[in-house]
């Protein structure tokens, strides 16, 4: 008997693509189309045409790195996971806070 417990399932009983699924391809989509590798993704939501994630990357490397330029890019998948859209919600320094 294998040990499969460390392994993810790419669909959920549904047959939809699990959450995991769906991050590492909105990832891995937006690096080849960006060449921004994301650092975080602090949202997925399910929308009635598919699915909306943010993610944040880093625009511009300085140093020391609490002044390097961050963007939040908003990204848009359809159902099966495939990348639809994506555009830059804002940009700031790494070491800003939120003013909301």
């Amino acid at each position: 008997m294998t040990d499969r417990s460390d392994e993810t399932p790419e669909k959920t009983a549904a047959g939809d693509p699990s959450p995991l699924a769906l991050l590492r391809a909105a990832r891995e989509q937006l690096v080849e189309l960006t060449g921004l590798h994301p650092e975080s993704l602090p949202r997925l939501e399910r929308t009635d045409d598919g699915w909306l994630l943010e993610a944040e990357v880093t625009e511009l490397a300085r140093v020391p790195e609490t002044m390097s330029l961050m963007a939040l890019y908003e990204v848009t998948l359809d159902p099966d996971g495939l990348l639809t859209g994506y555009r830059r919600l804002r940009r700031y320094e790494r070491g800003r806070s939120d003013r909301r």
